[in-house]
């Protein structure tokens, strides 16, 4: 069970005790609505606070001190949930009963993040320079890796021309001309004021209890001059219009995205059985796989994705050139097919259990419900993981049938190799 508690305005700690675990975990997420212009520094913030503080000016003072912290890790955690953008730090620790610290473990964990977080090693009015030229280096080759697997970027460019006028067609991890532009200064700068100024959302995950977790965390922030600005609701999908784009790139595979829309979104009551129907339709054992690809022998690689917050169901399939049509038909084919309530015992049990299995290991690690429930907090979605469960179960052919309906293509975009 998740307790939450209103440390201070702006500032909210999600406790799930949990003493099954020897090891827990704390997030610190500074939530941001994502905008084109700040993605690239949210994305690179906490990976240059990890370079180095006041106190442990190096890596190599902070992997010593890690080291006394019975091997305690730290690490960036950039996520994008809707219309939010967060940007923090994700620790992972021993569990106060095994050490011979007891509850002053923790506090010393936290004393530990305090200082990178809020004591970074600074220069000239900025971050060290040293730090932000490497990792920017380091986001730009990520964001490089991404366009070099051709499944990630055909995704990546769907999201962008179908989301054109809505935060979907935002990156994570930014555009890399934004990126190339990052100052030490303006960096700093933009860390002081989001500092200051955006919602904050701490996580545990452990053996204590959340009084004791919130007695501990409380003075995190104390001397931080805080001055919050409300954050904007999640907003539904924002439609700027459907397209189709082809590209030409030196590949030997084509890839196809295809993306849908519905009504159906995480507040919904539907977007259980929604999940559902994306696991028949695209699931390891759903109508594409099975037909499309090893019945018809038509793409090496087929599958779909449902994005609850804006209520956008996204197939993805890598082909021959010259079979890209034949299999774009192939799919509206088997949407159709569930429209009709074409779908057999065999094939909703298969997606139940699918679905069921990737639900039971949430509560498997520390990490698995923070991940859960942090995200879920952020995006609106109220289901516990047994709720979850309980309504999967209860979905019908009959529901997907009706479900299939409401979904409509909007968008495709197919990369195609140079001919």
């Amino acid at each position: 069970m998740i307790q939450t508690i209103q440390v201070q305005e702006g500032i909210t700690l999600r406790c799930c005790t949990d003493t099954r675990f020897k090891t827990g975990c704390l997030t610190v997420q500074l939530v941001r609505p994502i905008t084109v212009s700040e993605a690239a520094m949210n994305a690179l913030l906490p990976a240059v606070l990890l370079r180095g503080s006041a106190r442990y000016p190096d890596l190599r003072s902070i992997t010593l001190r890690l080291d006394d912290l019975y091997g305690t890790t730290v690490g960036a955690q950039v996520r994008k949930i809707g219309d939010y953008q967060t940007t923090g730090l994700f620790c992972g620790f021993i569990d106060d009963r095994y050490t011979a610290e007891g509850e002053d473990f923790f506090a010393s964990v936290i004393d530990f993040l305090r200082e990178l977080l809020l004591h970074p090693l600074t220069e000239d009015g900025g971050f060290c320079k040293e730090f932000v030229e490497s990792e920017k280096k380091n986001l730009l080759s990520a964001i490089e890796a991404q366009r070099n697997d051709k499944r990630i970027y055909a995704a990546e460019q769907l999201m962008k021309y179908m989301g054109k006028a809505d935060t979907l067609g935002i990156s994570r991890m930014g555009e890399p001309e934004k990126v190339a532009a990052i100052t030490p200064q303006e960096l700093y700068a933009h860390y002081e004021r989001i500092l200051r100024e955006s919602r904050i959302e701490l996580f545990y995950v452990g053996g204590c209890q959340p009084e004791t977790v919130c007695r501990l965390l409380t003075p995190l922030f104390q001397k931080v001059q805080r001055c919050y600005v409300n954050l904007p609701d999640q907003t539904p999908f924002c439609d700027g219009g459907k397209t189709r784009n082809i590209q030409q790139m030196e590949v030997t595979q084509a890839k196809l995205q295809m993306g849908f829309l519905t009504d159906a979104s995480m507040e919904d009551q539907d977007f259980a059985p929604m999940q559902v129907l994306n696991t028949v339709l695209g699931g390891m054992t759903g109508k594409l796989f099975m037909n499309i690809r090893e019945k018809q022998s038509l793409c090496y690689d087929i599958g779909s994705v449902y994005q609850g917050c804006k209520g956008v169901l996204a197939v993805s399939a890598g082909m021959d050139c010259a079979d890209v049509e034949k299999v774009e038909q192939s799919i509206l084919q088997e949407l159709e097919d569930c429209c009709r309530g074409n779908i057999t015992p065999e094939e909703l049990e298969s997606a139940k259990q699918t679905l069921y299995s990737s639900l039971r290991t949430v509560h498997d690690s520390p990490g698995g419900i923070e991940n859960y429930y942090g995200t879920s907090a952020l995006s609106g979605l109220s289901l516990s993981i047994e709720e979850y469960m309980r309504q999967v179960q209860e979905t019908t052919v009959e529901q997907l049938s009706a479900l299939a309906k409401r979904l409509q293509l909007h968008s495709v975009f197919i990369l195609k190799g140079v001919q």
